[in-house]
């Protein structure tokens, strides 16, 4: 079982940086492969940026990449987005996410997420 707790949103200026944070419990955290989704008002959620728990390759939606990067510190349970170079359409709330134990599966599948962050709201004035 994995507890998710996100943190770093914020209100922030078109071409700005913001750092995300989420927090897992457990000793089996770097067995976990990690995602970050965000979904905005009146929208349906979408896939941001992951990382998986073996191999370390990291994925992202084209909407974000050369923009965001996804990190993992599994010493401190714990996974970051950072953000730069922010533009108004990323305003939305961003969760962190988590797959099941030792599982690999299609990253930016919602549906092989088991775990979920409360999500933490990121705003983006222009």
């Amino acid at each position: 079982q994995v507890q998710l707790v996100e943190s770093g949103g914020g209100l922030v200026q078109a071409g700005g940086s913001l750092r995300l944070s989420c927090a897992a419990s457990g000793r089996t955290f770097s067995r976990y492969t990690m995602g970050w989704f965000r979904q905005a008002p009146g929208k349906e959620r979408e896939f941001v940026a992951a990382i998986s728990w073996n191999d370390g390759n990291t994925y992202y939606a084209d909407s974000v990449k050369g923009r965001f990067t996804i990190s993992r510190d599994n010493a401190k349970n714990t996974v970051h987005l950072q953000m730069n170079s922010l533009k108004s359409e990323d305003t939305a709330v961003y969760s962190c996410a988590a797959q099941g134990f030792g599982s690999s599966f299609t990253v930016a599948t919602m549906a092989n997420y088991h775990y979920w962050g409360q999500g933490t709201q990121v705003t983006v004035s222009s």
